[in-house]
């Protein structure tokens, strides 16, 4: 008899997913971490090959996969700009297809499923903060729209099978997270700012800088996708998962110069179409129901990253896919 849980996690390899099956390791899981590493990389997992619980699978979930476990993470998709934008048809298909297969999966084995949907569903948003009951303001056919609309068709197939098939849903919306194993040319504004900084090139902001983010650091993130799935049934969520603390992108330059001594100077490109101005979760759900909320202050999250990335540029990582 299978005593311990057994965990699918799709994107496991990537940088939230990774740090997602360290965690159900540690919590006493059998993981099985699929990724077809468009994004992912071995090495943030190299470190679990060797652990007799830890399993893991190439595959690409817009195909049907055959597999029994207990409950399914879904974190498959490209997720930065840069990752997302360059196979637009993929990401849709990924948010689309992956979907309904990780949902037919579950579905079949009666097992729990979450969903790590995304602040981007509520686009350049005209309320602020967010709270779920906001429903966004997205445009349909801009070059954002395969991972905005992608993930907004997600949430909707959750909750269709969750209605149509009395199925077990968990649906998350992750704001800005940070930390290490980002993918060092993701594009992001942490991790574009740290590796300019410690080589010494030009920082890009775009436009002025006075957008704002917030930004959550990957542990405190993890913690919220371990206290969501262990509520009970009734709860369904989408709920926000993010640092209300807002910062605006000039802030972030500067923290990120001060911390690495970086001589680096600060240069103004125009914004990409659709970028949001503000951004920031209204966390009253996740406090209420999870009694979840960051505990890693924005300094003490970013040297950790910032002594990541410096590890990564010494040992040659930087070359990494």
């Amino acid at each position: 008899m299978h005593l311990r849980k057994r965990s699918a996690v799709t994107g496991g390899a990537g940088f939230l997913g990774s740090h997602l099956c360290e965690r159900l390791l540690n919590e006493g899981r059998d993981v099985l971490c699929i990724d077809n590493f468009y994004t992912g990389s071995k090495r943030n997992i190299l470190h679990l090959l060797d652990n007799p619980y830890f399993e893991l699978y190439r595959h690409d979930i817009t195909y049907p996969l055959y597999i029994e476990v207990d409950e399914v993470f879904n974190l498959a998709c490209p997720a930065s700009p840069i990752h997302y934008q360059n196979d637009p048809v993929q990401t849709t298909k990924v948010n689309v297809h992956g979907s309904i297969n990780m949902l037919g999966l579950a579905k079949r084995l009666k097992a729990k499923i979450m969903q790590a949907s995304t602040s981007e569903v509520y686009g350049d948003p005209k309320v602020h903060p967010q709270q779920e009951s906001y429903w966004g303001h997205v445009n349909p056919i801009g070059l954002r729209s395969c991972y905005d609309e992608g993930k907004r068709c997600a949430e909707t197939l959750f909750f269709d099978y969750h209605r149509q098939h009395d199925l077990k849903i968990k649906v998350a919306r992750i704001f800005n997270t940070y930390g290490p194993r980002m993918h060092p040319r993701d594009g992001r504004v942490v991790s574009n700012f740290i590796v300019q900084a410690l080589q010494g090139q030009p920082i890009t902001i775009y436009g002025e800088g006075t957008q704002t983010r917030s930004f959550c650091y990957v542990d405190d993130l993890i913690e919220g996708f371990w206290r969501l799935m262990n509520t009970k049934d009734e709860f369904t969520g989408p709920v926000n998962l993010g640092n209300p603390v807002e910062f605006t992108i000039a802030e972030l330059a500067e923290k990120v110069i001060g911390f690495t001594k970086s001589r680096s100077q600060i240069v103004h490109k125009p914004l990409p179409q659709d970028d949001p101005i503000m951004r920031r979760p209204d966390i009253s759900l996740a406090k209420k129901v999870l009694d979840w909320e960051p505990k890693v202050p924005l300094d003490e999250g970013l040297k950790k990253t910032i002594d990541y990335f410096d590890d990564l540029l010494r040992t040659g990582g930087m070359e990494l896919d």
